[in-house]
């Protein structure tokens, strides 16, 4: 996404956020970012393709933020996973994503809800998947059930203790809490022995994320894990990822990634003649081939 477009949608986020989305005109946000009708629909076929932007643009931005809690640290750590439910709670009261979440159910337009329930389950596998590394392979059986505990007494907690302690409003609190709650949950869930909802659930909510995509979402994530870690050591090379997640973001988001982009990404990357890179990059490279391969099939 380019700078000029990026700014149109942090302009209208800003619009959402104070006039709500509904009560927004396109005509308010051609004034608010200053840009002419025709650039806007070069951008955007309509309000609602520029709603999803503002959301995959905060989510992106979450997703990033709260993965570079995980750099140096050890992925069982249970403290770890507080701070990135913590991160991941702030970012959306700051971002207001959950009054905008609440416009879209009453606007009952199916892309944008739609998008939000795909939101929902991928959050939940993504907590599914830091419970496997907290809690271990051998209560994998029972963590997708926990998982969606988790999100259910979360938001639940949060609600109450708010209404209860309108001047105290200490998120960390609840989550800590509610995480604690959570320990004894898996336990006793597994020491049941009973499970609810099978986990091959996850791969019929989210069809594009069966077996053999997953492996590739895996192993790619791993290498721009492994990439961003090194760049993160050294201030002067912000700019490399922000590359990196370019390629993150065609690969993995994009319904139509542009091959000739990541390419010229990866030349600058090769370009650096850096150690850490050049052992990388190759493997990077090859599932960028891979994925391409299974578009042509």
């Amino acid at each position: 996404m380019n700078d000029r477009k990026r700014h149109v949608v942090k302009m209208a986020h800003r619009l959402f956020i104070e006039k709500g989305f509904q009560s927004t005109s396109i005509q308010d946000i051609l004034d608010y970012s200053g840009i002419s009708k025709g650039t806007f629909y070069n951008y955007f076929s309509s309000k609602t393709e520029l709603l999803l932007a503002v959301f995959k643009i905060s989510y992106a931005e979450l997703k990033k933020t709260r993965d570079e809690v995980l750099i140096g640290q050890d992925p069982s750590d249970i403290e770890t996973f507080v701070k990135q439910i913590e991160i991941q709670l702030m970012m959306n009261r700051k971002k207001r994503l959950i009054t905008l979440f609440e416009e879209v159910i009453v606007s009952n337009d199916p892309d944008l809800k739609q998008y939000i329930e795909k939101g929902k389950i991928q959050n939940i596998r993504w907590i599914y998947n830091r419970f496997v590394d907290i809690f271990g392979e051998e209560k994998k059986r029972y963590l997708l059930d926990c998982a969606i505990m988790f999100m259910g007494i979360l938001r639940e907690n949060i609600k109450f203790y708010q209404m209860a302690n309108e001047a105290n409003n200490n998120i960390i609190q609840v989550v800590r809490y509610t995480v604690n709650r959570m320990v004894h949950i898996v336990s006793e869930t597994a020491d049941s022995d009973e499970q609810l909802v099978p986990t091959e659930a996850l791969d019929q909510w989210l069809p594009e994320c069966q077996k053999q995509n997953h492996l590739f979402h895996k192993k790619l994530t791993h290498i721009l894990f492994i990439l961003k870690s090194h760049f993160q050591q050294n201030k002067e090379s912000a700019k490399y990822i922000d590359l990196l997640d370019f390629i993150e973001e065609e690969l993995l988001e994009s319904k139509k990634p542009r091959k000739i982009l990541i390419e010229s990404v990866l030349q600058t990357l090769n370009d650096l003649e850096d150690p850490i890179v050049d052992k990388e990059l190759p493997q990077l490279e090859q599932l960028m081939e891979m994925a391409f391969d299974q578009m042509n099939d």
